[in-house]
């Protein structure tokens, strides 16, 4: 979308190459510098919305601005990171950190053919993952040929010739053409910070669910913004496209007059590293033991398709209910193709706050293609029922 498309179709000033230094809430104005004039200026504005997103978490650690290292968090970092691999043709790439982004750049580099290494300081990749569902994950990637290094702590990037050469854990020295961090990302609102703009849970932009920030005039919606979580009853901060798109939606339509409210989020996200699908929603085990609730799990495994049926491959389902209710609390899943959209079925069971009683006979679609009579989802949830009921 160019400047010249929204102005067309639109009727927006779209000003690019232009960034804002200072937000003056009391005047009600912003401090724009013009990146190429290299002036600045005050715009007035009667409502402003905060949309700066996130930044990727860059460790200080000796070396770290050596040319060769990439955070991802934008589109044009990854065109950046695309240009670098067409042109200067690295061979071997590491990997720093297990998350969305470390896998789906391992899976992507591995794909182009570099020798990929993932390093990640937790006992399994994917920490949004409970431990026994993010150990399949690192199988996974052990399978496709991805050299997998856990429990290894970053202590330094090691530089030669003005651009990485390698990255040195607390075990080892891998060498390395092309260094990636995927060690998550943080919200940005240093700007918002300095305009006394009050910030809530990891340093996010305080919201209610109107978008609205304490500040009079002032809305913030996406990654910099805080979310409500629907199952822990808490604030929460969760950088995903998903929540962005759906509370600048909401900023939009209260900014320009109407009125509409974002009720919150359960976490759901997905994720694949090659053959391989990952699948979460709502609270993970660590998570429910902080709210101080007992809960039960069960975990079980069956096919995508009709065990007789070509191309039925391996699923794995957790599903986690409180003791006593039997209310759905949480789900994962890892498997082939097929498996990990079934977390969408979950996710609106929580945000319709069932048991997982009530989700048994769930009138769900079959065919052998899709899956089993009984879905996997349904098994899951059955033996989850049967748990709930035996430690009551």
């Amino acid at each position: 979308m160019t400047p010249e498309t929204f102005k067309s179709e639109y009727g927006i000033d779209a000003r690019v190459l232009h960034e804002v230094e200072e937000i003056d809430p009391e005047n009600r104005r912003v401090l724009v510098k013009d990146l190429q004039s290299k002036k600045g200026r005050w715009e007035p504005y009667d409502r402003l919305l905060i949309a700066t997103g996130a930044v990727p978490f860059c460790p200080k650690v000796p070396g770290s601005d050596a040319p060769g290292i990439y955070g991802l968090h934008s589109l044009q970092s990854g065109i950046t990171v695309r240009n670098v691999v067409d042109t200067e043709r690295p061979r071997r790439a590491v990997v720093v950190g297990g998350g969305y982004i470390g896998l789906e750049m391992a899976e992507a580099l591995l794909l182009r053919g570099l020798e990929v290494s993932l390093v990640e300081r937790g006992t399994q990749v994917m920490n949004t993952l409970d431990p026994d569902m993010g150990a399949l994950v690192s199988k996974a990637l052990v399978e496709v040929g991805i050299n997998l290094y856990l429990e290894e702590s970053l202590e330094a990037f090691e530089a030669a010739g003005g651009r990485v050469t390698a990255v040195v854990t607390d075990r080892r020295t891998l060498p390395a053409d092309l260094v990636i961090l995927g060690l998550g990302v943080r919200p940005n609102t240093a700007l918002a910070q300095r305009a006394g703009i009050p910030l809530g849970v990891r340093g996010a932009i305080r919201v209610n669910d109107r978008m609205q920030t304490d500040t009079p005039g002032i809305w913030a919606a996406g990654d910099c913004a805080e979310s409500f979580h629907l199952v822990s009853r808490r604030p929460v901060h969760i950088a995903l496209g998903t929540i962005a798109n759906k509370q600048g939606r909401v900023a939009g339509i209260n900014i320009g007059g109407g009125y509409a409210t974002f009720p919150g989020v359960v976490g759901t996200a997905v994720s694949k590293i090659c053959k391989w699908e990952v699948a979460r929603t709502g609270l993970q085990e660590r998570e429910i033991r902080q709210l101080g609730l007992e809960f039960a799990t069960a975990t079980i495994k069956s096919t995508t398709r009709a065990g007789y049926y070509p191309q039925a491959g391996p699923i794995t389902v957790k599903a986690l209910a409180e003791k006593g209710s039997g209310r759905l609390l949480g789900a994962q899943i890892v498997g082939i193709e097929g498996a990990a959209k079934r977390i969408d079925i979950f996710a609106t069971a929580l945000h319709a706050g069932m048991s997982v009683q009530e989700m048994i006979n769930l009138d769900l679609s079959y065919a052998p293609p899709y899956s089993n009579v009984w879905d996997p989802v349904l098994v899951a949830v059955r033996q989850a029922d049967r748990e709930v009921r035996s430690a009551s």
